[in-house]
């Protein structure tokens, strides 16, 4: 049996297994996706808010050519973190059931059944997006995800948000031809946009490159055009992609069926902040997944702390 079982092998998951192998603890990382999922998902062109300090595990450096790394930078980084540590990890297994045993739990993948004393759910966020739920969003020209602006060269693009994501999607694209629409909910571009990237967009949009409906919101997609709410009515412009960039959430329904209680306005799981447990004993949170629907509250720099808080009072239970 397992001393320790990780869902999830992004940053923090790795990062668990880390301080796992530093204390002896026999452990096993299983992820549904490829290493660092979440990360290998993101927009091929990002860079990262934090230095590449902020963004280290287990003490090991990330020497990067810039102050801020960019998305191929951080995945060869976790990458030869995991290999060059000899990690065991199982990618692309998907976790399907949790049972409580006496001396622990019992772990069912689509592969395989694993038995562990204690399980550390470091699953992240950006699997599951917020929908807007309004007619069309199901339209193949909808997307939740982005890559790659030269997909959208010459195409009437609306964006839908006003976070890092939405002004990135909106910038490049703009930037490769595309004819931009932002819709924002509130009445500024928001303040946690990053403050090299803020005075851009709001650039743009002050000189009419880039045309932003704000106190707006999207109301309907179809196939040529769409329909905003703005404080001057409901206005229709023609449309070719819509970038929903509206968040991503953690999957609710798996903590909910490890026993997790989740608070009913924010869906915020029930943890000890000291050591990481949750209400559910020898199940542990890392990471983001922690914060709920508030996903811009943790992040690598400020939640692998978790790792060291969760060793510790597992090897303290052991004591």
């Amino acid at each position: 049996m397992l001393d320790i079982l990780i869902i999830g092998g992004g940053p923090i998951g790795i990062a668990c297994g880390l301080a796992a192998k530093k204390a002896g603890l026999s452990y096993l990382i299983v992820e549904k996706g490829c290493l660092a999922n979440s990360l290998y998902n993101y927009p091929s062109t990002m860079t990262f808010f934090s230095t590449s300090e902020k963004l280290e595990i287990g003490g090991i450096p990330f020497v990067t050519i810039s102050n801020k790394p960019v998305r191929a930078e951080a995945l060869e980084y976790y990458r030869r973190v995991a290999t060059s540590n000899h990690m065991p990890i199982k990618l692309f297994e998907e976790v399907t059931g949790i049972t409580k045993e006496d001396n622990g739990y019992t772990i069912k993948t689509i592969k395989a059944t694993y038995q562990a004393k204690n399980v550390i759910v470091s699953t992240g966020f950006y699997d599951i997006p917020v929908n807007l739920g309004i007619p069309g969003e199901d339209l193949p020209k909808v997307k939740h995800y982005y890559k790659d602006p030269n997909y959208y060269a010459m195409q009437k693009v609306v964006v839908v948000g006003s976070s890092n994501s939405a002004i990135d999607v909106a910038l490049e694209t703009y930037r490769k031809g595309a004819e931009v629409t932002l819709v924002i909910r509130g009445n500024e571009v928001s303040s946690r946009v990053k403050y090299w990237v803020r005075p851009d967009i709001i650039n743009r949009i002050k000189e009419g490159s880039i045309m932003a409906y704000f106190n707006s919101s999207l109301q309907a997609i179809r196939e040529h055009d769409v329909d905003i709410e703005t404080p001057d009515g409901l206005i229709t412009i023609p449309n070719d992609f819509v970038m929903a960039m509206t968040g991503y959430k953690p999957n609710f329904s798996f903590l909910k069926k490890m026993g997790i209680i989740l608070s009913e306005d924010k869906f915020t799981p029930q943890y000890n902040p000291e050591t990481m447990e949750s209400n559910v004993p020898g199940i542990y949170l890392a990471g983001v997944v922690v914060g709920g629907m508030d996903t811009h509250l943790w992040f690598i720099e400020n939640s692998r702390i978790h790792a060291d808080m969760i060793v510790d009072d597992i090897v303290a239970k052991r004591s």
